[in-house]
């Protein structure tokens, strides 16, 4: 397929401009053109937080075994943290919110053998937690 009708396929998915771009490797000027050519309304999504993905991948690095390490801030208990306007966020809580697109209940940990791992895929919120304890027998943390 062209690049054009993954494009045209795209915005027809419901995809912002940003988001197609990133995923055909284009600039969001040309998907936003084609949208305009199209007829179609832009996507306005609204904040869900008040810090970017971005501002996360930027402060890890991977390690071993598929993990992230945390190259931002620490708090002063250790926990890996990002500084935004809105406050301090936990890599552990934003992490969260990257794979599981909601807000996380109780605190969240990592789920892996790696300490202080803030990769989206192991990152674990209470109720997991406690769901993999009901299963595998385990002691919810």
């Amino acid at each position: 397929m062209s690049a054009r009708a993954d494009i045209i396929r795209l915005l027809h998915a419901g995809l912002g401009n940003k988001a197609i771009a990133r995923q055909v490797h284009v600039r969001h000027q040309t998907v936003a053109a084609i949208r305009a050519e199209l007829g179609l309304p832009n996507i306005v999504r609204p904040a869900t937080a008040p810090y970017s993905e971005d501002a996360f991948w930027q402060r890890t690095q991977p390690v071993d075994g598929g993990h992230l390490n945390w190259t931002g801030h620490y708090n002063s208990t250790g926990v890996p943290c990002l500084r935004t306007t809105e406050g301090m966020h936990t890599a552990y809580r934003i992490a969260f919110r990257i794979r599981w697109r909601r807000d996380p209940t109780g605190p969240v940990k990592p789920g892996c053998d790696m300490d202080r791992c803030v990769h989206p895929d192991h990152v674990e919120d209470q109720p997991m937690r406690q769901l993999y304890a009901a299963i595998f027998g385990e002691a919810a943390a």
